[in-house]
């Protein structure tokens, strides 16, 4: 398993929080217009070459919509430029047309992320709040496929869809993604803790997830259910020898949670451990990235499996996967505890104890 305590897998930029959509789950509460604290072109080339400094981690521009931001196409070929792994997530509105699916193309990115929260206009578009928002996302899909720009699909799981999850996994298959990122919701900024599943129904997603990797045409992988990685090792160990679910990216995710191995960097600047947990290390107009990734207690908290608590600190799967970080905070206001949406209880707990 990889020692994440100097340099971070995955790192996530929210560029801008303006968007043209309205998203009931939105962690940034985005809204159209720009905020002046963004960071300025300048500060955002230096921040550029601070994630550089460490190494090759897979840089994500992320919003709000990045599109939002005038200087996005320079950025994303900064990045490309300095020899960073680059993809973009657009919102899809108007701004994504095909003209703009060949420039992001021409920038050189890796892949273009999309949201489809709903495998039909009406339920997509109703969680977005916005009409038309499904046919753009299936329009700059399928340009990007005709193109030959990697794509993936982005669906946060929550009460609106969990029964039609199987009709959205058609839609990825069908729209020729590469990746399927399924995100669970944390309840922060505009998510409501109504709209999120129980511990058990999470379960029976990871079950629809694991039996659909079997099979699919596409990967899938989870944010904010490190859970899921305790069920696939539990599936496999079960199947044994027979086990034909694919295991990569299950492998590539091992221990990576909120700020370990996981690094987000806010519009005005702000060094989070990940959108969904805004707790701050501090500022890149103040602090290196390294500095607060390396070393702010936040972090170094963050990685220390020892220091979980309940459940979670004693599990036989903590380093494999620890619990999201940011549902504990959001639900408990302690980002050690347990994660109150696992339902599996380690050997050694006693919750007497």
């Amino acid at each position: 398993m990889r020692d994440f305590s100097q340099a971070p897998f995955l790192v996530i930029w929210e560029v801008t929080q303006a968007c043209d959509l309205a998203c009931k789950h939105c962690r940034a509460s985005a809204r159209p217009g720009r905020d002046p604290r963004e960071l300025s072109s300048e500060e955002a080339q230096r921040l550029l070459r601070q994630i550089r400094e460490f190494g090759d981690p897979l840089l994500v521009f992320t919003g709000g919509d990045p599109l939002k931001r005038p200087d996005i196409f320079d950025l994303m070929k900064q990045s490309v430029a300095l020899g960073l792994r680059t993809t973009i997530t657009p919102s899809a509105t108007p701004l994504l047309s095909e003209e703009t699916v060949e420039r992001i193309r021409d920038c050189g990115v890796s892949r273009m992320a999309v949201s489809l929260d709903g495998a039909c206009a009406e339920d997509h578009d109703r969680f977005r709040q916005v009409a038309g928002s499904f046919e753009w996302t299936i329009a700059a899909l399928r340009h990007a496929a005709k193109i030959g720009l990697e794509t993936q699909i982005n669906t946060t799981v929550t009460q609106h869809n969990f029964a039609t999850l199987d009709r959205i996994a058609e839609r990825v298959g069908a729209e020729q993604a590469r990746l399927w990122s399924v995100f669970f919701l944390i309840v922060t900024g505009r998510a409501q803790q109504a709209d999120d599943l129980s511990a058990e129904e999470y379960e029976q997603v990871f079950e629809f997830l694991y039996r659909t990797s079997k099979t699919a045409p596409f990967d899938i992988k989870t944010t904010e259910a490190q859970h899921y990685r305790r069920y696939v090792a539990q599936q496999r160990k079960r199947e044994g020898a027979a086990s034909s679910a694919p295991a990569s990216l299950i492998q590539r995710q091992a221990g990576i949670n909120d700020g370990k191995g996981f690094l987000f960097i806010s519009h005005s600047g702000e060094i989070f451990p990940s959108g969904f947990l805004a707790t701050s290390g501090g500022n890149v107009r103040t602090t290196t990235l390294q500095e607060a990734y390396r070393n702010s207690r936040l972090f170094r908290v963050l990685r220390d499996s020892d220091a979980l608590g309940g459940k979670c600190g004693v599990c036989n799967y903590r380093n494999l996967c620890g619990g999201s970080r940011a549902r504990a905070f959001a639900l408990t206001g302690d980002y050690m505890a347990a994660d109150p949406r696992c339902i599996y209880m380690p050997p050694q707990y006693s919750p007497a104890a």
